[in-house]
């Protein structure tokens, strides 16, 4: 699988990978022509030097997604901590260790950027994924909370 830096043209099919699960479906709006909305996201990311927004490509085919987030904060001597977002596998390649591919260039890009921790959350509605991100190296240190507008 090659990793890149996503384009314009590939946000639909991003946006049909993270619409392909069972919480997904719940708050994507995933249709044909995309709606509007996740370009102009797209365009807010592009944008932002501290995003980067990957796909993964196997043989011209988009197969797998995520996004990272620098983010320098007072804290720790005015460090830089690193956030993993949407990581998504195309469903028919799922459990064949693309996603570990994605989550390993994204430790690496935040090593490189300085970063000197990396963080995600998951979902407690999903189980295998806490199980995968502790196999390759999260620890659950912190009970994380989010309020919803």
């Amino acid at each position: 699988m090659k990793i890149r830096i996503a384009t314009r043209e590939d946000v639909p099919y991003m946006v049909a990978m993270l619409a392909d699960d069972k919480l997904g479906i719940l708050r994507e709006d995933y249709q044909i022509p995309l709606p509007k909305k996740y370009f102009d996201a797209f365009q807010k990311i592009n944008q932002d030097p501290n995003q980067f927004l990957i796909v993964g490509v196997i043989e011209g085919e988009i197969v797998g997604t995520a996004q990272l987030s620098l983010i320098p904060y007072l804290t720790y001597q005015g460090g830089i901590r690193a956030q993993i977002e949407a990581v998504r596998v195309k469903s028919t390649y799922r459990g064949s260790g693309l996603g570990e591919n994605l989550i390993q260039w994204m430790i690496q890009k935040a090593r490189e950027s300085g970063a000197h921790l990396i963080q995600l959350t998951t979902d407690k509605k999903r189980p295998e994924a806490l199980k995968f991100y502790e196999k390759l190296g999260f620890n659950a240190t912190h009970e994380g909370m989010k309020m919803h507008f």
